[in-house]
């Protein structure tokens, strides 16, 4: 079942205007709360955004590829404490994973959006921009937000056919099977 979810999932930007049920949030919110971490830190902290206009303006954050999100019912601001972990980079992008696989899992669609180390604008980054929007301490970094929704577009998985295999090594680098 779990490799199905895989084999399906796509990044979907369009989504329809339907709201997303509290059971469907809760389960994505305990999903992103059971991903793994490094010594168990835990250092993620998130940010569930519901609000249209809240929404539109985090659709702002960067000049590309976060517009679709004004679209979306549903943000998740996945954000980490990095005195908590060192590896608090790894651990907030294995919490968005788990949030983009659940979300597969309940009917939905979504797409990462990435905000480290990303621009707003020239004189401004898209961390600094939405920490600015949401009252978040300067202490916390921001990894992604995660564009959730029914979705409103149909992409098919990619097919075996197209996985780059050769990508893959076994025992040394280099070494095919």
């Amino acid at each position: 079942m779990f490799n199905k979810f895989i084999e399906q999932r796509r990044s979907i930007r369009k989504f329809k205007d339907r709201p997303i049920e509290r059971e469907k949030i809760d389960q994505l919110i305990q999903a992103a709360l059971r991903s793994p971490s490094s010594r168990n830190f835990n250092p993620w902290r998130f940010i569930v955004v519901d609000k249209p206009g809240l929404l539109e303006k985090l659709a702002a954050a960067k000049a590309h590829g976060s517009s679709f999100l004004k679209g979306a019912p549903l943000g998740i601001v996945v954000c980490a404490d990095p005195s908590a972990s060192d590896v608090w980079v790894e651990d907030a992008s294995i919490a968005s994973i788990f949030i983009h696989l659940t979300a597969q899992s309940l009917e939905l669609g979504s797409c990462w959006i990435q905000i480290r180390k990303r621009d707003h604008d020239s004189s401004k980054s898209a961390d600094s921009y939405i920490k600015d929007l949401l009252g978040i301490p300067d202490n916390i970094m921001i990894e992604s937000i995660i564009a959730i929704g029914y979705p409103d577009e149909v992409k098919q998985g990619h097919p075996k056919e197209i996985l780059e295999y050769d990508k893959v090594s076994f025992n040394r680098y280099g070494e095919k099977d």
